[in-house]
């Protein structure tokens, strides 16, 4: 981090974080010059104010009044000259709270700690200081919604296009102008400028926290009648979540009303007037609601959204007070809302009557809702087929049962497979990866064996050099580190068989992870020489070189734009870790293998997901017992829970048992509705769809299994070499466990891998024709990866010209 002397403070702030040490010594009030009054106060003094005008002290953002802070300002400059000191002084006639550093690494610290109105970035000499990079790492945190960030410019630069420097996060450019005055006017512009407008919006936090907590439903749609808003009680009132609202035209419901009072009503609000009084429903018992639908003129007059606030009514027209189960911070009240009846379509009227008659849905008090229907989805299609049988033929009636049997299994997306003598490979494939009870030994007896796993190791290998300079060797192995071929195992030569440090160093650096999770450098550096050290070094296959290629295959998915567009910064860094962390304390042999054993594990997880299950508690126990090595010390709560239950996630979901499923779900549920939508014609609207299908939390969780599994299974879409020497690799680990199998008379889950009779190149094709293919036949579809599709085939053809010639091996024969 920078040293103190980088930063400097124009008032006191005791106890200010400045370059992630404590500030002593170091700030410098700086105490306003006599001359100061040759520039205008920044809060002019004006006892004559107009009555109703508000001062300039305070923002007035409709009926609310607030005053302002103190604005702060953090000056970031390479160096200080001129510019940077006129900006200084500028800052200091104002009246702002100043921080000045001229360090990189103090920039962001800085920023964090006090959480700065303004920042103003040296975009002049990239060199001394990356403005680029240090905005986009200031964007990615979540304190910088409202922050305004300006870019100095050299006067040579002022025609380059500007696009870029917005999309990278500035809010605007400033051509360089070391004059006291254009800086004091470039703030001031700021102050009652961009600055005011993040005030305004920063409040509205309080508006919509309000919203959120009302007990009267409130919905907000535009003036094309589509949902904008909808707050927690308009969502237990329609039963319907805001998502399933958000965007959508709410349906025109039978009424009791006469058609003459819902035109009474739109002709009402079409003039600007609000209209409030009693609507009614028939919905199963007449139901009346208290319904206001507000319009709200934008500029020019137009009307721009209209408010309906919606409140139960009983039978004698009063409001009923909202049921104790509303005023509860809890999810009971949604939850239960949910269980009620859902509508039937989704075209609606854009009238407002409609609006107001879906308030008629809920029941008349929370209590009756044991009287609704809550019949699982499933149940629901199962009592529709059977509803079509009794008027289908009877070929279709048969056809129908069969698709029933389907349907009441538990693996509605696992494929069922049928034995095939012909190919062994298969066979063992199938059984060794997809099984995850115990297999049985003759007599139908489970063997229990008293086999513990190792532990973990307690010592961990000579480290590497905290400095910043990597030795050139292991430096030039990692150049390439974000190409799809990059050589795992020349890092590998060069680092001693320590690959994930230095290139998961290099990778977290790149993604600011170190910044997400508040936590120095030497502690990320220290979690990762534990976690490398837990790794079997002994293991041919899954060891720290493995984590490794993992990691490296999962950064260069994170670094294509349809996954940039879906996962936002805490996903990534979850990615990363789960990369690094998902095969952890392997101990070379399967789930299978452990089940038979009757290993420690194995009974600790009740044969289930028994590896995964290990290596995602293993990571967090080293993470967490000791401090100097806990990278999720400095996290807030919140967000380590979320980062936590996605690194579990990820990690189990390399687990082979559920690897259909998986990949099943992501076809159905993210690659086809996505590939409807983009054959639509490209408008506005479809791109909104595709945004918001791919926002949703259960397909974004998908995004992140399919990635982790693709890059977990990443070796036969490597270049040739790389995937022959990792075939060579997972053999010989298969081998080995063949051979103990044996020795110990454990049932053998594999026999196929036999050392004296493998056939490699049959395994390798078994394993891309029943796993792999399909899987990256979808993830391609997702992303667009040619070159790995490329890789997979030449491979394929690799391994089939070898056994086309009866070879076994991994080389054909010298010629």
């Amino acid at each position: 981090m920078g040293c103190a002397p980088s930063v400097h403070i124009s008032s006191e702030a005791p106890g200010s974080y400045l370059g992630g040490q404590e500030a002593k010594g170091v700030q410098e009030p700086w105490a306003r010059p006599e001359s100061a009054g040759a520039l205008p106060p920044a809060f002019p003094a004006d006892p004559g104010l107009p009555p109703g005008q508000t001062p300039l002290s305070e923002v007035q953002f409709g009926p609310m009044r607030f005053r302002t802070d103190q604005l702060q300002v953090l000056l970031a400059f390479g160096k200080k000259d001129s510019q940077c000191k006129a900006f200084r002084r500028a800052c200091e006639e104002a009246g702002f709270r100043c921080t000045l550093t001229t360090e990189m690494k103090a920039v962001l610290a800085a920023f964090l700690s006090a959480n700065h109105d303004i920042v103003i970035l040296d975009h002049r000499s990239p060199r001394q200081l990356d403005a680029w990079a240090l905005c986009r790492a200031i964007r990615a945190s979540k304190v910088s919604e409202n922050t305004v960030i300006v870019g100095v410019l050299r006067r040579r630069d002022r025609e380059r296009p500007v696009l870029p420097l917005l999309a990278a996060g500035f809010t605007r450019l400033f051509v360089e102008n070391p004059s006291l005055m254009a800086c004091y006017t470039e703030l001031l512009q700021l102050q009652f400028g961009e600055v005011r407008s993040q005030l305004k919006l920063r409040a509205c936090n309080s508006i919509f926290t309000a919203l959120e907590k009302a007990q009267d439903a409130i919905e907000i749609t535009g003036e094309d009648h589509l949902v904008q808003y909808a707050n927690p009680a308009f969502e237990t009132t329609v039963g319907c979540e805001s998502r399933e609202l958000i965007g959508k035209e709410l349906e025109k419901l039978p009424t009791a009303q006469k058609p003459e009072l819902l035109n009474t009503i739109n002709s009402c609000i079409k003039t600007g007037r609000a209209w409030q009084g009693l609507y009614c429903v028939k919905n199963g018992d007449q139901q009346q609601q208290d319904v206001k639908v507000i319009p709200v003129s934008g500029q020019g007059g137009k009307i721009r959204h209209y408010v309906s606030i919606i409140r139960l009514s009983d039978g004698n027209g009063e409001a009923e007070k909202a049921p104790p189960s509303m005023q509860s911070d809890s999810n009971t009240d949604i939850q239960a809302a949910k269980l009620r009846e859902r509508r039937k379509s989704s075209a609606g009227s854009r009238s407002a009557g409609s609006r107001a008659s879906v308030a008629g849905q809920r029941r008349h008090s929370l209590a009756r809702i044991s009287a609704v229907d809550m019949e699982a989805p499933i149940t629901k299609v199962i009592n529709i087929i059977r509803a079509a049988q009794e008027e289908s033929s009877e070929p279709v009636s048969e056809a129908l049962d069969w698709a029933l049997e389907i349907l009441r299994t538990t693996e509605l997306y696992s494929p069922q497979f049928e034995a095939k003598d012909e190919d062994p490979h298969v066979n063992d494939l199938l059984g060794g990866l997809l099984s995850d009870g115990l297999r049985r030994l003759p007599g139908n007896e489970c063997v229990l064996a008293a086999r513990s796993l190792a532990r973990v190791a307690s010592s961990i290998p000579a480290t590497m050099s905290l400095q910043d300079d990597v030795p050139p060797q292991i430096a030039e192995a990692l150049e390439n580190e974000d190409s799809w071929d990059f050589d795992i195992f020349e890092l590998e030569a060069a680092t001693q068989k320590r690959a994930l440090s230095y290139l998961a160093m290099k990778i977290f650096a790149r993604f600011g992870i170190c910044e997400l999770l508040k936590c120095p450098e030497a502690t990320l550096r220290l979690w990762l020489q534990v976690v490398e050290a837990t790794y079997h070094a002994s293991n041919p296959y899954h060891n720290s070189s493995h984590a490794a290629d993992v990691l490296q295959a999962t950064t260069y998915f994170l670094s294509q734009e349809r996954v940039k567009r879906v996962l936002d910064s805490v996903d990534e860094a979850a990615a990363l870790i789960a990369a690094a962390v998902h095969d952890l304390d392997h101990p070379g042999r399967t789930s299978s293998f452990l089940c038979n054993a009757g290993s420690e594990l194995a009974v600790l997880y009740n044969d289930m997901a028994v590896l995964e299950s290990h290596h995602a508690s293993m990571a967090f126990q080293l993470t967490l017992r000791d401090d100097k090595s806990n990278i999720f010390k400095n996290l807030e709560r919140s967000v380590y829970r979320t980062l936590r239950q996605t690194i579990i996630d990820m990690v189990l979901a390399t687990e082979m048992t559920k690897h259909f499923e998986h990949v099943n779900k992501f076809v159905n549920s993210v690659v086809k509705p996505l590939t409807e939508l983009e054959e639509r014609e490209e408008t506005e609207a479809v791109r909104a769809d595709i945004s918001a299908m791919l926002r949703v939390p259960e397909n974004r969780s998908m995004v992140k299994r399919m990635m982790i599994k693709c890059a977990d299974v990443s070796n036969p879409c490597r270049p040739l070499q790389q995937c022959i020497q990792w075939a060579e690799r997972i053999s010989e680990e298969y081998f080995c466990q063949t051979e103990e199998e044996k020795r110990r008379n454990l049932p053998v889950v594999m026999p196929a891998f036999d050392r004296s009779t493998c056939s490699i190149p049959k395994a390798q094709m078994s394993f891309i024709n029943y796993f792999l293919i399909d899987m990256y036949d979808a993830w391609d579809n997702f992303v667009d990866l040619p070159v790995l599709l490329h890789h997979l085939d030449n491979n394929f053809r690799y391994w089939k010209e070898l056994d086309d010639m009866s070879v076994r091996g991994l080389r054909p024969p010298p010629s």
